[in-house]
């Protein structure tokens, strides 16, 4: 009878210590970062699951930039984290020698194969790997490297052009409404297979999702961007240290189906040239990563040479899509900048600028054309690919930003969605699709708003796969223009918006008329 007395007794004396510890956490979450002075809203200083809930709800770059209308340049969105909208922050957290490292955010994007993690250029919170791995591979990601991929960018183009002929131009009713958002997608897949291994992967030639790969690719950035927010969760869910162990051990299957999907076609490769099928030595990016593992094989392993065409896969697709998406619907829901730039393809192509008569842009004929530029420009600006605050992590000496000083070990970062609304920088209108604003500013607002162009990121961790999207964005765009006529089928709809790190587009349904004569 005692013991009977004694337990819920003892229960209720737990659970009251319990309940002082949690509040005790709040409390020191709220008040003892450093942070109380900085504007936000009030749970965002007790717990991180307040940002982690904004991020679920797929919306959080809108909220971002209602956040700082509301409270200013400055605003707490966790115990430790702040986001900061004052363009000359960029210069602060991003220069390549300021000592902020990335968040523990990144990491959370490795995926796994075989139970080991596979660590990017992207994903790393290692500041000297990620400057010993860009010293080894950049040179395949710079513009004079690529100009040399442009015959496998058209390889893909002529069949683009051919599917989209074939499945939807000219035709009637439901028949020629085209998911021009997918198929763009399909586009930047299918390229960055002939850049990684040579070789399409299928997608524009079937029209549909290989090996559902992206699906899966949706499904990992619906996990990275939420967990992300309280990084330790991943070590129970996906990372776990046992699921981990058994996944090493052959017991488990951990391994991401982005990593299987890349590791089936370095296999395939490997297959070629053990059997003597291969062809002439191929200049494709695994063909690079692999000599960059001859000249430093103790770093470069076979697993990071299978890092390397994962990130490709992770990055090289979504990314581009998203920005090809933007441009074409942006041109297509105001009329006036679409006939701009048909003006200046029809008046360059008289002129006799463009070379084949396939249409096929080529990247030194159109690299400087004002208006076409200026159209990418704002569609980036407009449209970042990238929807969350880019974190790092200050530094232990701590810096005063905005006028608020931030103690070491805070989070802090800039969002692309909200610099690229700052008015100051963009103009007053920067809430609008104006392209001609790149082409009207003076020098020194030309180089300010270049400066703030934050779509790629900024200093030493600036996407290293900028230079792959450009080519495709300056390619594509002016060669899809000159064949067809594009149509939004519900011009009074917009489309819908899905931010799970990327911002993904959905409901950009077109019809397409092939033109009689090629612009």
């Amino acid at each position: 009878m005692i013991l009977e007395l004694l337990i819920p007794h003892s229960f209720g004396i737990a659970t009251l210590w319990l309940l002082a510890g949690i509040l005790l956490r709040l409390l020191v979450n709220k008040y003892g970062q450093g942070l109380n002075k900085i504007p936000g809203p009030w749970l965002a200083g007790f717990t991180d699951l307040w940002r982690l809930f904004i991020v679920r709800g797929r919306r959080a770059q809108e909220v971002h930039i209602e956040l700082h209308k509301k409270y200013g340049p400055m605003v707490r969105l966790g115990p430790r984290a702040v986001s900061v909208a004052d363009p000359e922050a960029i210069k602060i957290i991003y220069s390549p020698s300021s000592g902020y490292s990335k968040s523990g955010f990144y990491p959370v994007q490795q995926a796994l194969a075989k139970g080991n993690r596979l660590e990017t250029m992207f994903n790393t919170a290692n500041d000297r790997y990620h400057a010993r791995l860009r010293r080894s591979v950049s040179n395949a990601y710079a513009m004079s490297t690529l100009v040399a991929f442009e015959p496998f960018v058209d390889s893909t183009s002529t069949e683009f052009l051919k599917q989209l002929k074939l499945r939807f131009a000219d035709r009637p009713g439901d028949e020629g409404i085209c998911d021009f958002g997918a198929w763009l997608q399909y586009y930047a897949f299918d390229v960055i297979g002939e850049l990684t291994f040579s070789k399409r992967l299928g997608f524009v030639e079937t029209g549909r999702d290989v090996d559902n790969i992206i699906r899966d690719l949706e499904g990992f950035l619906n996990y990275v961007s939420w967990i992300g927010q309280i990084p330790f969760l991943d070590r129970l869910f996906i990372k776990n240290p046992i699921k981990i162990w058994m996944a090493k051990n052959g017991l488990l299957n951990s391994s991401a189906p982005v990593a299987e999907f890349a590791k089936k076609h370095v296999i395939e490769r490997q297959r070629e040239e053990e059997s003597g099928n291969s062809k002439t030595p191929r200049r494709d990016f695994l063909n690079r990563f692999k000599e960059a593992r001859a000249k430093d094989p103790e770093f470069i392993t076979e697993q990071l040479v299978l890092a390397l065409t994962v990130a490709n896969m992770f990055a090289g697709s979504d990314t581009t899509g998203i920005t090809m998406r933007a441009v074409f619907y942006y041109l297509l829901r105001d009329p006036s900048k679409m006939d701009k730039l048909l003006d200046e393809l029809a008046r360059e192509s008289k002129a006799g600028r463009f070379s084949r008569e396939d249409g096929l842009a080529q990247w030194e004929e159109v690299r400087d054309l004002p208006y076409l530029s200026a159209v990418i420009n704002e569609a980036l600006r407009c449209h970042p690919a990238v929807g969350l605050t880019m974190e790092r992590i200050v530094p232990a000496s701590g810096v005063t930003i905005a006028g608020h000083f931030l103690p070491g070990g805070t989070i802090a970062g800039c969002s692309a969605w909200v610099i690229h609304q700052n008015a100051e920088v963009f103009g007053s209108d920067a809430a609008d699709f104006r392209p001609e604003r790149w082409i009207d500013a003076t020098p020194e607002q030309r180089r300010r708003m270049s400066n703030c162009l934050f779509s790629f990121g900024a200093g030493a961790r600036t996407c290293i796969g900028k230079n792959i999207s450009l080519l495709e964005l300056y390619k594509l765009v002016p060669t899809i223009l000159r064949r067809f006529e594009l149509e939004l089928v519900n011009p009074e709809t917009p489309w819908k918006l899905h931010n799970a790190w990327f911002v993904r587009q959905a409901g950009f349904n077109v019809r397409l008329k092939e033109r009689d004569k090629i612009i």
